[in-house]
């Protein structure tokens, strides 16, 4: 029986799945090149931590701090925040920084709030008792701290700006906008005003972004010398932001290396490692493309600027495959709130014309997310693996051409 295996519930009790797919199909699984990189020890960990790049080790570079803020990425990112905290908290610890004076901020950006569950998967039990936890809010109490080079207003959260010390801990994965998230993005959009993110994510860079289109060149994914990371980074300089802890992740999402230090030499050296670990194979010539979300099983949507072009130019189906138990993330800037209201930059989307079905197969189904289509008709919700198979049997036939990607969301073609 022609099968495959895939990680599901990230967040929820990971899992492999079994996928049962026609015998008659020709099936190629395509993973990211470090799939399978094994997890770091609590040892290797605690060596990426305190042996920072660019910067000295934090126990002296802390010391005469008066205000720590620690800030972390949510749960649509798989980053074990847990296995990294304490070690960070031994190093300020030495410099004789008192629980009293650090506080954790979720750099959430514009997505919707982290309870008590979720912060607990994300930084333990004991960081709850023994911290004040917040969830960053886009919508008030952000500081002005000026204007960019590139024209972006930085407004950034006042708790983040009074903190004399700012670290950032976070991965670094591909990104459709970005080309890499990491580094400075856990500034902006992470603690950043809406008003600061709607700008940064549109009308600041818009006219490169034009020119570029108007050339036949990409205008998102990994472009040397973008002006949006550009931006970001002085951002994140003029937030103060001293170190961060980026992680690359295998297919598990677990923690395969970690980056720590300065933030522009730590991405610089994190960012040569991410092309090489979540490199992937696209043959370009699928009748059907299985795209398969965990990192993000929260943002499905990551899943898309993959699938796409591993179609054959003449066309075909995509699969998403995303189970996220708590749902899809709430987006401020991009969802739909209503038939007739959305986010500032919420806008229906039109699919290729080489995609002939997009199928969303989820366990956890939710009607709303059909409002990011104009092609309705060609979008389906599906919570039943079989009802999948018999939708793609009614379209293709023996010898069927099937290219699955278990990191579908996070791998990068080059």
């Amino acid at each position: 029986m022609n099968s495959v295996k895939l990680p599901q519930y990230s967040w929820f009790e990971p899992r492999e799945v079994e996928y049962r797919l026609p015998d008659d199909w020709e099936v190629t699984i395509h993973n990211i090149a470090g799939y399978d990189k094994p997890s770091l020890t609590p040892e290797q960990i605690n060596k990426a931590v305190n042996s920072p790049i660019g910067m000295p080790p934090l126990r002296e570079y802390a010391r005469g701090k008066k205000e720590v803020a620690i800030l972390f990425d949510d749960l649509t990112r798989s980053t074990r925040v847990y296995e990294i905290v304490p070690y960070i908290l031994e190093e300020l610890a030495e410099t004789g920084i008192g629980d009293d004076q650090i506080r954790f901020i979720a750099a959430i950006a514009n997505h919707q709030a982290l309870d008590r569950a979720s912060l607990v998967k994300k930084l333990g039990e004991n960081v709850l008792r023994r911290f004040p936890v917040y969830n960053h809010c886009p919508f008030m109490n952000c500081t002005d701290l000026g204007t960019t080079s590139f024209g972006t207003k930085a407004l950034i959260n006042s708790e983040v700006v009074y903190c004399d010390l700012t670290i950032g801990i976070g991965q670094i994965v591909p990104h459709p906008q970005y080309g890499f998230s990491g580094g400075a993005k856990i500034i902006v959009p992470g603690v950043a005003a809406y008003e600061t993110v709607v700008a940064h994510h549109g009308g600041t860079h818009e006219p490169w972004k034009q020119e570029r289109r108007e050339q036949g060149l990409p205008s998102g994914g990994y472009i040397e010398g973008s002006p949006v990371t550009g931006d970001a980074v002085e951002m994140a300089k003029m937030a103060g932001l001293d170190m961060i802890v980026d992680c690359l992740v295998n297919v598990w999402g677990e923690t395969a290396a970690i980056y720590a230090g300065a933030l522009e030499p730590t991405y610089a050296e994190a960012l040569q490692e991410a092309k090489r670990h979540y490199l992937s194979v696209n043959t370009g010539d699928n009748d059907v493309v299985i795209a398969n979300a965990f990192d993000k099983a929260a943002e499905y949507s990551m899943a898309m600027s993959s699938a796409m072009p591993a179609l054959k130019p003449e066309g075909g189906d995509v699969v998403i495959i995303t189970n996220s138990p708590s749902g899809q993330d709430i987006h401020h800037l991009f969802d739909s709130f209503g038939k007739t209201i959305s986010g500032t930059l919420g806008r229906s989307m039109g699919l290729p014309p080489h995609i002939g079905k997009l199928i969303i197969h989820t366990e956890f189904p939710e009607l709303r997310i059909l409002d990011r289509y104009i092609d309705k008709d060609r979008v389906l919700l599906v919570s039943d693996w079989e009802h999948v198979i018999g939708l793609l049997e009614e379209r293709h036939g023996t010898g069927t051409k099937v290219a699955v990607y278990p990191s579908a969301d996070i791998q990068y073609y080059g």
